[in-house]
């Protein structure tokens, strides 16, 4: 298997992605508007990677967080709210809050397992913090770690009621950068004191199956790589300080923030200790560069794809998914 999270051209494979991917064995796929229209497409179009290679359990993931990151959208699906949302109601009910959060990935996360999603790339556990740039914003779960964490941790619960699994992003934490990675190389010049506010709720949901890189440099731990292509900040940091031992993902390696081939920096990340290489953009060349450039996966690394999609499933679980709905509005009129 090649340790590779690719994209997709369109709302069907096309007759070279489908001789690509059976050929390449990537450890995953990613989604975003461009392959998505209705709920029959989606779910078309994840039955078939997921026969490809004919796996019970295939990694299809999405970023579907709520607010203005959200790839399936209205008038198909439903609306959700940013993380401010449950970061508000949490100054005036911090138990009403947590609860909240639940209902609403539980829900969010039935419209994934419905069409056959697996991961969702959320929740966003960076810190936000004064001044930063509005790239993370309304996305966080707040200004303090420790609510960070537990509206976190409310979050992943709630998705995995749903038979999806959640992935926290960005580690070892984006909410201090003054540049938008997708479009330039953020330096955060915080200490090491500092960053530990950071790297809390990191710390704190460890135990989470899949986390995703920031493509941010940390002068404290390594002045001349980012995080996604640090070693010393991957070994020392994410799975040292913090503690993280499941798969790891790089943020997209098509984002500005990192210069060089795509294919170039693929290999890079791996060797640097990253478990799967993430590719978004569905671009032939480039996945077919990371496919050459790679090597085959890992025992480790396919130990961790195991087990994060271990308790995963394919079609909405039996349950009300508007009563969950109706629980989080009246949670969130209370603030």
């Amino acid at each position: 298997m090649t340790p590779a999270i690719f994209g997709l051209s369109g709302l069907t494979l096309t007759p070279d992605e489908r001789a690509f991917f059976a050929d390449a064995d990537p450890a995953g796929y990613i989604l975003f508007g461009r392959n998505i229209r209705d709920r029959a497409q989606v779910r078309a179009l994840t039955d078939e990677l997921r026969g490809l290679h004919g796996r019970t359990h295939t990694f299809i993931c999405i970023d579907q967080e709520g607010g203005r990151v959200a790839r399936m959208n209205t008038p198909e699906w439903e609306a959700f709210p940013p993380g401010a949302a449950f970061d508000a109601l949490y100054d005036v009910a911090p138990s009403s809050a947590i609860e909240a959060i639940r209902a609403n990935a539980e829900a969010l996360g039935r419209d994934l397992a419905e069409v056959g999603i697996t991961v969702d790339c959320a929740p966003s556990l960076d810190v936000r913090q004064p001044g930063a740039h509005d790239v993370i914003g309304d996305r966080a779960l707040g200004s303090e770690p420790l609510r960070v964490a537990a509206l976190g941790r409310a979050f992943l619960d709630g998705l995995a009621r749903a038979g999806v699994a959640g992935c926290i992003k960005h580690i070892p934490g984006h909410g201090r950068s003054l540049l938008d990675s997708h479009k330039d190389l953020p330096t955060v010049d915080a200490g090491v004191d500092e960053l530990a506010i950071d790297v809390a709720p990191f710390r704190a949901l460890k135990d989470c199956p899949v986390g995703m890189t920031a493509h941010v440099v940390f002068p404290a731990w390594d002045a001349d790589k980012p995080a996604t292509l640090s070693p010393k900040v991957i070994a020392e940091v994410i799975r040292g300080a913090i503690g993280f031992d499941g798969l790891l993902l790089t943020d997209d390696l098509d984002m500005q923030a990192l210069q060089g081939s795509v294919p170039d920096l693929a290999a890079e990340a791996i060797a640097a200790g990253c478990d799967i290489a993430l590719n978004c953009w569905g671009k032939m060349d480039d996945m077919i560069g990371i496919a050459a450039a790679l090597p085959t996966m890992s025992a480790k690394t396919a130990e961790r794809l195991a087990r994060a999609l271990a308790n995963t499933r394919v079609g909405a679980p039996p349950g009300d998914r508007a009563a969950l709905i109706a629980r989080r509005d009246a949670l969130l009129a209370l603030a």
